[in-house]
């Protein structure tokens, strides 16, 4: 048996989470998510394909099958771009009590 940590990721502030949703999200090949910000935060592994995944401000990486990542609540996600592969992945949405998993798309790109 092998157990190897990922992600060990603070949270900036204690959410009382009720529960998690768990989506398997399929993005098709060249195609941009776009500007987005979700209201929890969110959690999430590649199982095919790959992305270009950006946090505003911060530099561009590329996430292939077996990487981890973490979209913090509020955070302008710059990018979640399918390579010419596509991508699926799970994303993990931490809800509090009363909370569904929502996305905006700003208007101020």
């Amino acid at each position: 048996m092998s157990r190897v940590v990922l992600l060990d990721q603070r949270l900036p502030q204690v959410l009382a989470t009720e529960r998690v949703e768990i989506r398997r999200i399929t993005i098709a090949p060249g195609q941009a998510a776009g500007l987005h910000v979700h209201n929890g935060p969110v959690f999430g592994s590649i199982e095919t394909g790959s992305a270009v995944y950006q946090i505003e401000g911060e530099p561009p990486a590329v996430l292939a099958p077996g990487d981890v990542f973490y979209e913090p609540a509020g955070a302008r996600i710059a990018r979640f771009d399918a390579q010419q592969d596509g991508v699926t992945f799970l994303g993990y949405f931490l809800l509090p009590e009363g909370t569904t998993a929502e996305l905006v798309f700003p208007d101020d790109h």
